[in-house]
């Protein structure tokens, strides 16, 4: 395990390994200020960095859990969330953060995301989503949007992706929010209310990768891509994950999507312990 951070105020730079700077990730990659919400996040909820445990996948997004100064793990690919439940099952009293891609969440690890949310267990989930295999050349993933162009689908993507928020919700989540990275401020608040909301809490955080699906869809460069993604959004708090679905040419619906009490893993554990016991 890995040195934890102060629980300075106001400042960024206590939760970041400075040694290992300057970072891989391009310019104009989301997962940077997405990390800066997290950081954030933490302050403004005001945790105990000491019990927080990061966890991570492959993947450019993966590459947080080096990057960050608390206590981390890298996993191997799409092995984030069962790796995640252990630690959470073996040690109640942490907060579980597993920060990874589209790619190692819901791709080679989508089994595992619809158990992690059908059980409830008490974690918070951030899937930064870029539309594409960033890190591995750009190729079409499950989260690709029809007819867009990757490093495999050089005439349009023809799969039909996920609806992420709608499948995590319908696995029985508890918390189940979708903000892009220039949606700073929404986003730092809901990742405070996920890390301190008892159950399953995803976010789906849209993040551009200019270097390859940018450029494979002519969405400019740096800051530019951004852009993009931000005069798409529309807010609709409490919208039905069943209808946003990310589709071409239409809006990109942001916002926090569910938000219920339900009894977690950990309860109901708890709970059939104490009837054992009771013979």
């Amino acid at each position: 395990m890995t040195t934890t951070a102060p629980n300075h105020k106001n400042t960024i730079d206590a939760f970041l390994r400075l040694d290992r700077m300057p970072h891989i990730w391009c310019q104009g990659c989301g997962i940077g200020p997405a990390v800066s919400c997290f950081i954030r996040a933490i302050q403004r909820a005001e945790l105990d960095a000491d019990k927080i445990a990061l966890i991570s996948g492959i993947g450019c997004s993966g590459r947080a859990a080096g990057y960050v100064r608390l206590d981390s793990f890298h996993t191997t690919h799409g092995r984030a969330l069962p790796f995640a439940t252990g630690l959470k099952l073996g040690n109640p009293e942490l907060n579980v953060v597993v920060f990874s891609g589209d790619g190692d969440i819901v791709a080679i690890g989508g089994n595992h995301l619809i158990h992690s949310a059908r059980r409830n267990i008490d974690m918070t989930v951030i899937c930064i989503n870029n539309l594409n295999y960033g890190m591995t050349g750009g190729q079409v993933g499950p989260t690709t949007p029809l007819d867009a162009r990757t490093s495999t689908t050089r005439y349009g993507n023809y799969e039909h992706p996920f609806n992420v928020p709608y499948i995590v919700a319908a696995s029985g989540a508890s918390y189940v929010a979708r903000w892009t990275v220039l949606h700073a401020r929404q986003l730092e608040r809901s990742i405070a209310e996920a890390m301190t909301k008892p159950g399953f809490s995803f976010i789906e955080v849209m993040a551009p990768c200019p270097t390859l699906y940018g450029r494979m869809n002519k969405q400019g460069k740096g800051m530019d891509t951004m852009h993009v993604y931000q005069e798409r959004s529309v807010v609709r708090n409490g919208a039905d994950p069943k209808d946003v679905a990310i589709e071409p040419d239409s809006p990109i619906i942001v916002g926090k999507f569910v938000d219920i009490d339900r009894p977690t893993f950990w309860d109901r554990y708890t709970k059939m312990v104490e009837k054992a016991n009771k013979g």
